[in-house]
């Protein structure tokens, strides 16, 4: 029974790590000492096809700054977006997103390492 038990603990852990922790996939296309220039496509899939509707372009270095900037069409009006952080130990992020229309957002953030 308590292998069962233990069984179930970690099926449930798995699953809240892989919800709690989803990012996008980001396909790295240049690397070098400097940084990594990546591309995270938007990909949706259907059960016998996959097709992209945007994706973001974006530079990430090794002290964890970079920048990005990304279009969305899932919606009816394209959403662009584009942000930036600074690396570090006490990391600030912000970017900003719009159709130029009605959807127009804000975000920022903090990250601190420990």
């Amino acid at each position: 029974m308590s292998k069962l038990i233990l069984a179930c603990l970690g099926v449930a852990t798995c699953c809240f790590a892989a919800t709690a922790t989803a990012e996008p996939v980001k396909v790295p296309v240049d690397s070098d000492d400097k940084g990594t220039v990546y591309v995270a496509p938007n990909v949706t899939s259907t059960e016998d096809s996959a097709y992209t509707k945007g994706a973001t372009v974006g530079v990430q270095r090794p002290d964890g700054s970079g920048g990005y900037v990304g279009t969305d069409t899932s919606t009816p009006r394209p959403t662009y977006s584009l942000g930036a952080s600074t690396g570090g130990n006490v990391s600030l992020t912000g970017g900003v997103s719009s159709d130029g229309k009605t959807n127009n957002g804000v975000k920022a953030g903090v990250t601190i390492k420990y």
